[in-house]
């Protein structure tokens, strides 16, 4: 049996990232009226037009939206006309962004538009998101997100992999603050400082193969590796302490095999980034990694956007030379159900 081929054929790069402002409540703004002033940023600083753009993907919900093929509306700020080559993921953007990769790979494409909007303050959110569940065993019960995620938490303090002290330290530190108040408590351990905020916002990404990047941008981040991986559906055969699935997506990317030195963490509750440092091996680096210097989902949340977010955070820290080699995690589902690892390094 011949062994498989390992890396891309091709070289592709992050070359631009934008994110609009995210506030609580945009119910007066339109889909595209949020992501509009963020296309056009990305692409102002590449330089390039719509029309240079030779592939879009985009990540978004229905389910926030309430109205099937709500995606369809958002193309508006895009421009669909002269006819454009377009997909859509019902994911975070950070899948959008994989199937964006996979088809550059392919050489079906050199550049590639990625945006991803979520417009949570409509209506209950905790209350939509138990649609991805399994609906015949567990979306019937109707758990929330953040009633799973305090099962989590309180089975990493049970185990003692984590107590209060530590969740508070991260939700403080996450949003720019030294003060380790952890607010009222919303579901037991979970209190208010260890719980994402309810946000709105879009974001977009560019990416481009070889020598199209290096024209488009000084410093590109590279993509060596990405890979996505899930846990099973049911929430009863997982030990909730531990991410295997991020684990084996960092393996396949590669994450493993040279120190990083920044991590973007997709975790909206804090006890998800210690679950995550520890399936990604940052506590074993001795506190030189950078853990979610952007502040990460429990900064800003916007559901859909927070992912692909983290992946343009990493890649502006090696844009501004502010790293060399980042990580970047998005995760979708209930208590880390659905992992995405890249791994981005500036030019050697």
């Amino acid at each position: 049996m011949s062994e498989p081929v390992r890396g891309p054929v091709r070289e592709v790069a992050v070359v631009a990232f934008g994110q609009s402002e995210h506030v609580p409540d945009s119910a007066e703004t339109s889909e595209v009226e949020m992501l509009m002033p963020v296309l056009h940023d990305v692409l102002a600083q590449t330089g390039l037009k719509a029309r240079d753009i030779d592939f879009t993907c985009s990540g978004s919900s229905d389910y926030l939206a309430g109205r099937a093929f709500s995606f369809t509306m958002a193309l508006d700020g895009v421009g669909a006309w002269p006819p454009i080559a377009e997909s859509h993921v019902e994911m975070d953007g950070a899948w959008a962004l994989y199937e964006a990769w996979v088809k550059i790979l392919t050489g079906e494409a050199d550049t590639a538009l990625v945006y991803a909007y979520g417009k949570s303050s409509p209506g209950d959110l905790r209350e939509v998101l138990t649609r991805q569940l399994d609906p015949y065993y567990v979306a019937p019960l109707w758990p929330d997100s953040v009633a799973l995620a305090a099962l989590q938490a309180q089975a990493l303090i049970d185990t003692g992999i984590t107590d209060a002290r530590e969740l508070a330290g991260i939700g403080a530190r996450s949003r720019g603050g030294t003060d380790a108040d952890p607010g009222r408590q919303v579901v037991g351990p979970l209190r208010t400082g260890d719980c994402p905020p309810v946000v709105d916002g879009a974001a977009a990404v560019i990416l481009a193969a070889g020598d199209t990047a290096r024209r488009l941008a000084d410093r590109p981040a590279w993509i060596r590796g990405i890979d996505h991986r899930i846990e099973a559906h049911s929430l009863g055969v997982r030990d909730l302490t531990d991410s295997p699935s991020t684990r084996l997506a960092a393996e396949r990317a590669g994450a493993f095999e040279a120190p990083v030195d920044t991590a973007e963490l997709h975790a909206p509750f804090t006890s998800q980034e210690v679950v995550l440092r520890r399936a990604l091996r940052l506590d074993a680096a001795g506190g030189t990694v950078r853990v979610n210097p952007s502040g990460g989902a429990l900064a800003a949340n916007p559901v859909m956007a927070a992912g692909l977010i983290r992946l343009g955070e990493a890649a502006a820290a090696i844009h501004r030379g502010a790293s060399d080699r980042a990580l970047a995690h998005a995760t979708s589902g209930p208590c880390l159900q659905q992992n995405l690892v890249a791994v981005l390094e500036g030019e050697r």
